[in-house]
């Protein structure tokens, strides 16, 4: 069972290897936001065919809805709470391999099993969180955590 993990994370390490770069040669054209945050959740969904990916955007001090691939989402989520609010507090990259047993965690679909959230941090500011959600357990692993930290780096200097 070790080694065909291994071989999944081979497999999604090199997913990324290739999808970062056409994601950035996709935005880098391109000066509208919301469209390039429109193009990585699509191009992170077709890749990876996760339950949703979406950003949540820093607006008068709560976390608003934004681009996103997936069923409908919660709209608005209170500073510290759920594991995307817990992500902007806390500025760091959450992975939670069951949600199920995330105190506070915000169910916005019942089929969500576990979640990556990774901050989009600008001038020691949390500006956003990149949110991705599987119907999988223990779906987010370090090779996703490091991808989308290294996409999410890169993303808040064009946006």
């Amino acid at each position: 069972m070790a080694e065909t993990l291994e071989i999944n994370r081979g497999e999604k390490k090199e997913t990324y290897r290739q999808l970062i770069p056409q994601i950035k040669a996709l935005v880098g054209p391109e000066t509208d936001p919301i469209a390039n945050l429109s193009n990585i959740c699509a191009a992170l969904n077709e890749a990876f065919q996760f339950l949703w990916v979406g950003f949540y955007l820093v607006k008068n001090n709560e976390l608003v809805l934004g681009p996103f691939q997936g069923p409908v989402a919660c709209t608005r989520i209170q500073f510290g709470k759920g594991v995307c609010g817990t992500s902007w507090e806390s500025k760091k990259t959450l992975v939670v391999e069951n949600v199920a047993e995330f105190p506070g965690h915000i169910a916005c679909s019942s089929f969500s099993k576990s979640e990556i959230v990774v901050p989009l941090i600008k001038n020691d500011e949390v500006i956003g969180v990149l949110d991705i959600d599987s119907s999988d357990l223990a779906t987010f692993d370090a090779v996703d955590e490091f991808e989308l930290n290294e996409l999410c780096t890169w993303l808040v200097t064009v946006i």
